[in-house]
């Protein structure tokens, strides 16, 4: 005798249990995010976690001496800032680094890269090398070596008696010696330029001069009309880098040769942050000028974003 036993209301014999289930995460899905944790936590832990605390000491009247209290002070240290004349010195002379680097970044890079374009073979390779060594070379050997060059009875001093011509103590000097800080840092950062601008001209296919060759197009031409819009996302970048990054580069500079001076002649705003902080022992003061420069230099990289779509020409 055999019983049959009737399937559950709403479910199939020889089905399984068409219940819904919740979605699980499976583990393998979460592998790709475990990867890129550690940049997360040394970015929060290095870049946005100090950047909170600044904007906080910015408000306070302190010493960095951890037995002494700190003092609420609101907005007095974001209006003595603005009243420093050493600030607007350092901003004034932040401007002429920029300016200056542009040439160095951008025109010089530019040019030497197109010349590259015309060797050949190894030699190629060996004379882009051979520009991109003094970016390799450390801020102290380089400082060491040109504080020869421009000492009294140095080098160059010494070329140029031969010509009849007396140069003084370029570091002493509060007209040259933020062109001699340019010229040392412009000569080491000169190699990145230029193998910006190389890695943009690979970038760029050849049809396109060869096909404006065949019209009649001149080389002249082929390059104003054709190889620099093509460059321009290139050139953008090296840019917004140059303006955002140039006070950052002159910084070990003057703080070896200069130390910002003769007179301020040659401080920026990075090394005047690090005068108010490590040298004044002001935080509050140091923290309100580091949120003010924080706050100008991304309204900058923010106005660039906003208008790389604009000043960039792509091929597609």
């Amino acid at each position: 005798m055999f019983v049959t036993v009737a399937a559950p209301s709403g479910a199939v014999a020889g089905t399984a249990d068409p219940t819904p289930h919740r979605r699980r995460i499976r583990p393998a899905r979460l592998v790709p995010y475990l990867y890129v944790l550690p940049g997360i936590a040394f970015l929060l832990l290095w870049t946005y976690s100090p950047l909170v605390q600044t904007f906080g000491l910015s408000f306070y009247d302190w010493n960095l001496l951890p037995t002494s209290p700190k003092t609420f002070v609101g907005l007095d240290n974001y209006v003595e800032v603005a009243q420093l004349p050493e600030l607007h010195t350092a901003i004034v002379n932040t401007v002429i680094y920029v300016a200056a680097f542009l040439v160095f970044s951008l025109v010089l890079p530019i040019a030497i890269a197109m010349l590259a374009r015309q060797v050949r073979g190894r030699m190629r390779t060996f004379y882009q090398a051979l520009i991109f060594v003094p970016f390799l070379v450390t801020p102290v050997a380089t400082s060491a070596v040109w504080r020869w060059l421009f000492a009294e009875q140095g080098a160059i001093a010494t070329i140029l008696a031969g010509a009849g011509i007396d140069m003084p103590n370029v570091f002493r000097d509060a007209d040259l010696a933020i062109w001699a800080v340019v010229v040392i840092v412009g000569w080491q950062m000169l190699g990145f330029g230029v193998l910006v601008v190389a890695a943009g001209f690979a970038g760029i296919s050849p049809e396109y001069g060869q096909a404006a060759s065949l019209d009649g197009a001149g080389t002249g031409t082929i390059t104003r009309r054709i190889t620099l819009p093509l460059l321009s996302p290139t050139i953008v970048f090296l840019a917004l880098m140059t303006i955002l990054l140039a006070a950052q580069w002159t910084y070990p500079i003057i703080d070896l040769l200069t130390q910002g001076g003769p007179t301020n002649s040659t401080t920026n705003i990075y090394y005047l942050l690090y005068q108010f902080g490590f040298q004044n022992f002001d935080t509050g003061i140091s923290s309100a000028a580091g949120v003010i420069f924080f706050l100008g230099f991304g309204v900058i990289a923010l106005v660039f974003l906003e208008l790389q779509d604009r000043l960039s020409f792509y091929d597609n």
